[in-house]
Formats: C-alpha cells, structure tokens, sequence
C-alpha cells in the first residue's frame, strides 16, 4: 500500500513539473520563434482546458481498463509531447504538443487520480490521504521551477525540457514496474477498513468510457450542488493554475524582477502549499467544508487584489509575504471540495463528477491563461487581470456558503 501511494504522490510531481513549467518558457519561446504572448498563451490555455476536460474521461478510463494502465500511457504522452517540444518550428505544433498532447498526458494525475487512489485505498482519512496527493503538484513547483529556470538564462530552453523528458521517462519505467491497481490485488485491505468488513458491492457499470462520462454530465447538470461546486472550481483554475502558473513569472519580470527570481518566488508558493493543502485535508475530515472553502476564496481573494501594489513597491519582502500567504491557499480548496463531491453525489461516482467539476476548474484556467495574455498586448501590463481574478475568488467564496450544511464526522461514504 504504501509503495503505490508512494509512486503516486511521486507520479502527480512530475506530471505537476511538467504542466507547471509552461510559465518558464513563454519569454524563451516568444525570443526564439518571434511568436506573439496572446499566440504562447493560446497553446497553454488549450492543454489546460483539455486536461481539465480530460479528467471525467480519465476517471472512466480507470474504472474500465485499470488504475495502473491508464497511469503508464498519460505518463508516456507526456514524455512524447516533451520530446516533440525540441523539434517544433511551427505555432500549430506549439497548440498540438503544449495543447493537446500535454494537456492530454496530465489530465490523469492532476484532476482524478488523488481521488481514485484515495477511494481504493484508503476507508479512514481520505480528505487528508486526498490533501497529501494533491500537494504533490505544487512540490513539483518546489523541486524544479528555479533548476528550470537557472537551465534556461545559463543555456537554453531545451536543456530545461530535456530534464523533464528524462524524468517523465523514467517515471514510466516505475509506473510500469511497479504500480499496483488495489490493495486487493496484492491481498491488502484498504487502510482503516476492518477485517470483518463486508466486500463492496458490485454494480453493472457501463463498459463503454463514453457513457459513463455523458451520464455523469447529466446527472450532475441537474444538481444545484454541481453547479455550486463547478462554478467555484472555475474561478479556482482561473486564479490558480491560469493566471498565477502562467503568468506570475512574466508579470514578476515586467517590474523588474529576475527570472530565476520570479521562479523561485513560484516555487515558495510551493513549500507552503505543500503545508496548507496537507492541514487543508486533515481539517477537511473534521470541519464543514463549505466554510473552508468560503475562508480560502475568499483570503485568495484579497491576496491577488494585494498582488499589483507588491510588485509595484519593487520590494522583494512583499512578494515572499505574498508567495507564502498565496501558497498556503493554492490547491487548499481541493480537499475540501472533493469531500463535498463525494457526500452529494457517493463514492462510487465521486471520481467522475469530481473530474467534471475539474473541466469547469480548467476551464477557467484556460479562460485566465489566455485573457492574461491578451489583457498584456493590451495593456502592457497584466495588473488589471490580476484584480479581476481577485474579484472573482470573493465571489467564489459566496458561491460555497449556499451549499448544504456538512458534518464530515458524522457522514459516511
């Protein structure tokens, strides 16, 4: 049990450096291929849409072909759109690799996987095993964002995306010789579950990923609570993964600030989100996660309002007050919305409409990525976006509080 958790949690870091050092290359990318900012930020807010949207298809594809298989061939995409990466020429083939490819190749480890793992391996603590998963994209950032970034002001950008294809490629290897699909496989009960527990029951699931995903739409479409949970979840990925992961860098240069720098400010967020999202899950199997979510949107919120008279005081204080008040909230809220996901809808179909309301998440993130883009060929400037997104998240806040009241102590799934 615990090597599978451990190459999950190692699995969703790498997939999280792959999707997370896109903010690295746009200024690399628009000096070499003279392509316009607005044109870079296309390409990255399609694979964020697309990886968002990929993620109930993931969770079907799991169910129906097995945790480990579906995990070996996006980790292989991944590594295919990166090799792709050292030999593009053309903007097109930016929007096939960055976009689909690599879109593609993540959607797995960053929306569903967290879930799946939780739910077939854990009975006790899942908002907090959820929380420890989810923190792993974000150590991503922890780990390589200023290597990456030092790789590309001391050489160039294809050093930087060769370390990565090496790491996703022997990733694959791992996930291939060594991943497991259950606890049950290798004769172990889910962490927490007694021995004189009765099986789980079986249900006569569709074989066909397809349907899976379309009945899992419509049942959530007709759910107050989806719309609820899915319309915060877009102004989630607007303000996280949209605007911050794509743009922080480039904004942090506009006033001055060094790349590596910018970098390392990005990879800050990432200790300490590694801390909120952990204590944000272990709070999640005790608290009403509504009221969770309501402080998180709502302190995200007024941190990004902060945001552009930071940068403008030119002083490197503020920004690593910022990185760390900003990191402790980043993925905070998945816990938490997960939990809700799963006490409307069950554990069984928690994974897909959990990967639905993602594709609102990375909806939103695409929507940011590329209005960031064209706000800055606009402006010269990306400060308007970035209040606007904190607009949004105090909206969001208001979003969660008309949910139902939760009890996770009392509340069995």
């Amino acid at each position: 049990m615990a090597s599978s958790s451990l190459i999950t949690f190692i699995s969703i870091i790498v997939a999280g450096i792959v999707r997370s050092s896109s903010g690295v290359f746009i200024e690399p990318f628009e000096a070499e291929f003279s392509w316009s900012r607005a044109n870079i930020s296309l390409a990255f807010a399609v694979g964020l849409f697309l990886y968002g949207l990929s993620g109930p298809f993931m969770a079907a594809f799991v169910e129906i072909f097995g945790l480990k298989r579906v995990m070996v061939y996006s980790m292989g995409l991944l590594a295919v759109g990166l090799l792709a990466t050292l030999y593009m020429k053309e903007q097109w083939q930016l929007i096939l690799i960055w976009g689909v490819l690599i879109g593609v190749g993540s959607g797995l480890f960053l929306t569903v996987l967290s879930t799946q793992v939780a739910n077939r391996w854990f009975s006790k603590h899942r908002g907090l095993a959820v929380g420890i998963l989810t923190a792993a994209t974000a150590t991503g950032q922890l780990v390589l964002l200023p290597v990456l970034a030092i790789l590309v002001e001391q050489y160039n950008w294809q050093a930087a995306i060769k370390l990565i294809l090496l790491l996703a490629i022997i990733m694959t290897v791992i996930l291939l010789l060594f991943m497991k699909d259950t606890p049950e496989s290798i004769q172990l009960k889910k962490y927490g579950e007694l021995s004189d527990s009765p099986p789980p029951p079986i249900h006569n699931l569709s074989k066909n990923p397809f349907v899976l995903v379309w009945n899992s739409l419509i049942e959530g479409l007709r759910s107050k609570a989806f719309w609820l949970l899915a319309g915060s979840f877009f102004i989630c990925g607007l303000s996280t993964s949209g605007l911050i992961g794509t743009h922080f860098i480039s904004y942090c240069m506009t006033f001055g600030f060094p790349l590596v720098v910018a970098a390392s400010m990005l990879s800050f967020m990432g200790i300490f989100d590694l801390i909120g999202t952990t204590l944000s899950g272990f709070l999640s199997d005790k608290i009403d996660n509504r009221w969770l979510l309501f402080c998180y949107y709502s302190l995200r919120g007024l941190s990004l309002l902060a945001l552009p008279f930071a940068l403008n005081s030119g002083s490197y204080t503020w920004l690593v007050v910022f990185s760390i008040f900003y990191g402790l909230d980043w993925i905070a809220t998945v816990p938490p919305t997960i939990g809700l996901a799963r006490r409307e809808f069950g554990i069984e179909k928690s994974a897909m409409m959990y990967g639905w309301i993602v594709a609102f998440h990375q909806l939103g993130a695409s929507f940011a990525a590329y209005a960031g883009g064209v706000i800055f060929d606009i402006f010269n400037s990306y400060s308007f976006a970035f209040m606007l997104a904190g607009g949004f998240c105090v909206l969001g806040s208001l979003f969660v509080i008309l949910l139902k009241k939760h009890d996770p102590k009392t509340e069995i799934y």
